[in-house]
């Protein structure tokens, strides 16, 4: 079964902040990734389950989140990837196998050669295992081309499934194989895997087919055109800020200028925000439907809306070579 916004909350409801339930999907979410199937060639890397140990880790953090507020420090994070690394390099750290993230290779006036996401230790070895790690979020544009992923797109039409793998793969994983990084690494490394997590969106007239590649139980959601949204399931609405993508989202309705989540708008209210945005930027937007749940309100479904002519633009940025076809 696929894994949903349900699942999460039957397990981690418990847990209030949003930096300990993000991070605890992070650890706990299935791999977007099937790291079984053949067609990745052992390249892709799972974490498993989650111990119990660590579940009682991370309740600890939820009621005392000060070393995690301390790693994250006071900046503002307008990447999402960029917070998820730091959430995953926190974990690795408090785990104790952390040897280097975000160690960057330089090649003289060649300048930056590349950059190792995650370098790791492991027990009784004295060689590290290289992670590279991502967080995507793609939306299924047409039948599935299954090996090839370039019909799984990114929101804003910037890249494809399928090209994010061919760099990871092609350049990313080879890093530690190149002069300059063997003279920049603090040890020998014997294995590259890549680590992916996220979402993928299927257009809520379609039935969502099995991609070979691509976990069975992966999370999913919908994506709509915003003309479709007028006759989506819902009485109540949350555009997801960015940083509030990876777990499902949990709101108190007790509502106070420190929440991080706007207030939720009904479905008029949110056709007539998502209009004036599309007049502006046709990026799209993140949509939770959320229900109450005692002092919450929960998510039950996510979605992207996209502007009407969201298709016609994958297809002529297809037709312009900006995209595979």
């Amino acid at each position: 079964m696929p894994a949903d916004a349900r699942t999460f909350h039957r397990k981690w409801g418990h847990l209030a902040r949003p930096h300990v339930r993000a991070l605890a999907w992070l650890l706990d979410s299935p791999d977007l990734l099937d790291p079984g199937s053949p067609h990745w060639h052992g390249k892709i890397a799972t974490l498993g389950p989650v111990s119990p140990a660590v579940a009682n880790w991370l309740d600890d953090l939820d009621a005392d989140p000060s070393p995690l507020d301390a790693a994250l420090g006071n900046r503002f994070y307008t990447r999402l990837g960029l917070y998820a690394e730091k959430l995953m390099a926190f974990y690795f750290a408090q785990r104790g196998t952390l040897a280097a993230h975000g160690l960057q290779v330089r090649d003289g006036k060649n300048g930056t050669i590349g950059e190792f996401d995650f370098l790791l230790r492991e027990e009784g070895r004295a060689s590290l295992r290289h992670i590279e790690f991502a967080t995507k979020f793609y939306l299924l544009d047409g039948d599935p081309d299954s090996g090839n992923y370039n019909r799984l797109v990114g929101p804003n039409l910037a890249d494809t499934l399928g090209l994010k793998m061919r760099k990871i793969f092609n350049a990313q994983l080879q890093l530690a194989q190149h002069p300059a990084a063997q003279q920049a690494l603090p040890a020998p490394v014997t294995s590259a895997q890549a680590l992916v997590k996220g979402w993928l969106f299927y257009h809520a007239t379609e039935a969502a087919p099995q991609i070979e590649g691509i976990s069975p139980d992966h999370c999913r959601g919908y994506w709509r055109t915003h003309s479709e949204q007028a006759g989506a399931a819902g009485e109540r609405f949350i555009v997801m800020p960015r940083l509030q993508w990876l777990a499902p989202l949990r709101t108190s309705l007790e509502r106070s200028e420190a929440t991080p989540t706007p207030a939720p708008l009904t479905r008029g209210a949110l056709l007539d925000v998502l209009a004036e945005k599309f007049a502006i930027d046709p990026g799209p937007v993140l949509v939770a439907t959320v229900q109450e749940e005692g002092a919450w309100l929960e998510e039950v479904e996510r979605s992207f809306v996209v502007p009407d002519d969201w298709r016609a633009r994958a297809q002529a940025r297809r037709g312009s070579g900006a995209l595979p076809a």
